[in-house]
């Protein structure tokens, strides 16, 4: 039995040792601050449209840029389905940029969602679960200015939110809350490199519920990335963590 544990320890550190040998990490500060809007057209029917403003350093560098514009239905209380748009623009950041060529790049994508919520107890548990058809651009010679061709991958993201009011029993008017969340995102479909597992965000969240109209949140935010690519037959992981604010409006 000892013979058997040891060896399952050498193993195992073996493993461990050999996982994170083969591993390059790039460890970034990062500052996230978005701005949401929403219009309802009827009682079923409305528009979001989303900002987000990433930032390495916490706010003096660029990392990224993300315009979103969606329409979404309420098919029944506790079930929301939306269809969108974006566009992205990622920077060169970090001591391994994400491009190759250490360029900035854009995607373009259209994305499907549906959304589940139900309440136990004083707590709100959201689902969301997504799929993404992504248009990321890339050069075929580092003298080029702009990218000249765009690879397609498709992507899928699931998460799980976890919301507590922090007075009464329920998120209402004048509320504050806290709110926890985990997200991965899982490529798949041709053209899709070392990263099927693509990325995970993990955030941990305070807000504060104004009125049905207004809400704004903040907190910590952990993402972990890996890269569609290798550098020397080693893969590359980003380790971002940061700050992330929110805005967000309904009218």
């Amino acid at each position: 039995m000892k013979k058997t544990l040891l060896l399952f320890l050498f193993c195992s550190l073996y493993f461990t040792s050999y996982s994170q040998n083969t591993r390059l990490k790039d460890k970034n500060s990062i500052g996230w601050y978005a701005f949401n809007a929403s219009l309802k057209l009827d009682p079923k029917w409305s528009l979001t449209g989303e900002f987000q403003w990433r930032r390495d350093h916490v706010i003096s560098d660029p990392q990224q840029a993300v315009y979103k514009l969606a329409v979404n239905h309420l098919v029944a209380p506790g079930l929301n389905i939306r269809a969108g748009v974006a566009l992205a623009d990622t920077y060169n950041y970090g001591d391994i940029p994400v491009n190759g060529m250490g360029k900035q790049f854009t995607e373009y994508r259209t994305y499907q969602m549906a959304g589940l919520s139900n309440k136990t107890g004083i707590a709100e548990n959201n689902h969301r679960f997504m799929l993404e058809q992504r248009w990321v651009g890339r050069y075929s010679d580092a003298s080029l200015n702009k990218e000249d061709e765009y690879v397609y991958t498709n992507r899928f993201r699931y998460m799980y939110r976890l919301q507590i009011p922090l007075k009464g029993k329920a998120i209402a008017d004048n509320t504050p809350y806290a709110a926890v969340y985990d997200e991965i995102f899982i490529g798949f479909g041709e053209n899709v490199g070392e990263n099927v597992f693509d990325q995970n965000r993990f955030g941990l969240l305070l807000g504060y519920r104004f009125s049905p109209q207004i809400r704004i949140e903040g907190g910590f935010l952990s993402q972990i990335a890996q890269f569609g690519r290798e550098i020397n037959g080693r893969n590359v992981f980003q380790h971002n963590r940061g700050i992330i604010l929110s805005t967000n409006l309904s009218f």
